[in-house]
């Protein structure tokens, strides 16, 4: 089976050929890693990968960097610091802070045992260097409950397991914890959020510790309130309850990612256990929702990964029920469910091991907790009126300075990519990446301190900080913005 696994891949590869591949395709990394295990992804505001190794040997991370040339295919792979001794998570919150630095909470194992950790590290890049965080004062887990960054960039953290469910804020410069989310309806375990245009946050209940067959409530979170309200019934039930195939006794409260398109609809998928699994869509306009299609061929997402490509599709994985292969992959484009091509692995997978996370080139990363990384493009582009708009910029940049640029719509229409509760991986920010006009070679510059973290601002004046990279190549250049794989038009700047 692993010959058959690199055979495919090596073809994959012939086929697609050197640099970017063509529309509709997965490719191979060239170099791939020399380490099992590859899971859990994060896009750092430098245009590298930060990336973890699990299950086992779980407190090590590695970093992919893009070649010269912006190439995620050709990157190269390098260690970055280990976490704190004793703390080797699977499954946890995790998010890129607007600060730049990385949060990582909970774990539903440490070290293969499953504990439902408190423990959790925050990582500057700068210092290469994990710090642990002190968990909110009287919290039993943490586990692998959802963890988001809200629009004024305060990091959300679930309880995993408690009643009554708990939820709380971290202040990212003194690392310490305010209680949220009153009124929630059931626990956080299995459960996702996403974050909708108006700030606010969506989360579909699993009725997890209080089963309900027919169970359909949804919720929204406010942040200027810090309470839960309903945001009504689902219509098509997402989580996997097994009503007519078992029960309460064969249900495992599973459910699907749910995911922000461009045009203001989420959309949502469902595990079942007895037929195949449910859609739905909810119209953050008008806070309804609708039924959508079911997955044909008995196929639900019983965890797995979803994503927004940069032509407003979705991509999901789907497969057999829980942790069943083969796994199959299809596109939402809002109104068809359509199969595409699946990795190499994916006859071997189901959908829990997948992972995809948006890259700035307009691509996607996508992990199997192998050691086979592979790189998606989606066929088409995206809409102009979804770019990034820069208007106000410096135009004269001296290497190793830093600098504010203003414009719009910077955090992209979505938090892009989505798993539910075992690891969170959203791009709600923007790079800044300079191409040098004379030898066309890239180089991304670390943006920090954004003005917002929420998405589809429209034309809000939004802003970030960026600072020029000490190495990059001087002269002539084109800066842009980009947010979610997509890049606003470029700016003339001139590096000196």
């Amino acid at each position: 089976m692993k010959l058959l696994r690199t055979l495919t891949a090596a073809v994959a590869g012939l086929i697609a050929g050197a640099g970017f591949a063509t529309a509709q395709t997965w490719q191979p990394l060239k170099h791939q890693p020399n380490f099992g295990g590859v899971g859990a992804m994060l896009l750092l505001t430098d245009g590298t990968v930060l990336v973890h190794r699990e299950p086992l040997n779980a407190e090590h991370w590695h970093k992919l960097t893009p070649d010269i040339h912006g190439n995620y295919v050709n990157g190269t792979w390098s260690q970055v610091a280990s976490l704190p001794g004793g703390y080797g998570p699977f499954f946890f919150g995790s998010a890129v802070l607007s600060d730049g630095r990385v949060v990582i909470e909970g774990g539903e194992f440490i070290n293969g045992q499953q504990v439902w950790s408190t423990q959790g590290a925050i990582y500057d890049p700068l210092k290469d260097q994990w710090t642990s965080i002190q968990p909110p004062s009287g919290w039993n887990f943490i586990g692998d409950a959802t963890a988001m960054v809200l629009p004024d960039g305060t990091l959300m953290q679930n309880d995993c397991c408690d009643l009554p469910p708990m939820a709380a804020l971290l202040d990212a410069k003194t690392l310490t914890w305010t209680p949220t989310g009153m009124g929630k309806f059931d626990s956080y375990q299995k459960e996702g959020m996403t974050l909708l245009p108006s700030g606010k946050v969506l989360d579909v209940d699993c009725y997890e510790m209080m089963y309900q067959r027919d169970g359909m409530n949804s919720e929204v979170y406010d942040p200027s309130t810090g309470a839960w309200s309903s945001a009504g019934n689902t219509v098509a039930q997402l989580w996997n309850s097994a009503a007519n195939c078992g029960g309460e006794k064969k249900s495992n409260h599973e459910i699907g990612a749910a995911v922000l398109r461009p045009d203001g609809t989420v959309f949502a998928t469902g595990a079942n256990s007895c037929a195949g699994g449910h859609t739905a869509i909810y119209d953050s306009k008008t806070g309804t929702w609708a039924a959508g299609p079911d997955f044909p061929n008995n196929l639900n997402i019983a965890d797995g990964p979803a994503a927004l490509e940069i032509n407003g599709k979705v991509i999901m994985m789907a497969s057999p029920g829980f942790r069943k292969p083969p796994s199959t992959f299809f596109e939402w484009d809002g109104s068809r469910l359509t199969k595409i091509p699946g990795p190499p692995n994916a006859p071997y997978d189901s959908s829990f091991p997948g992972h995809l996370l948006e890259l700035p080139s307009g691509q996607l990363l996508f992990t199997d907790l192998t050691e086979d990384v592979e790189v998606f493009t989606p066929r088409g582009t995206y809409s102009k009126a979804w770019k990034p708009t820069v208007t106000s910029s410096p135009h004269a940049l001296t290497r190793g300075k830093s600098y504010v640029i203003h414009g719009t719509q910077f955090n992209g229409l979505s938090q892009g990519a989505m798993y539910n509760d075992d690891f969170q991986d959203a791009t709600n920010y923007p790079l800044v990446r300079i191409v040098n006009l004379t030898t066309k070679h890239v180089f991304y510059c670390r943006t920090h301190d954004h003005s917002t973290m929420a998405v589809a601002t429209g034309s809000e004046p939004v802003s970030t900080h960026f600072d020029v990279p000490a190495h990059m190549e001087t002269g002539r250049s084109n800066l842009y913005v980009v947010a979610n794989g997509i890049p606003s038009a470029p700016v003339a700047v001139t590096v000196q």
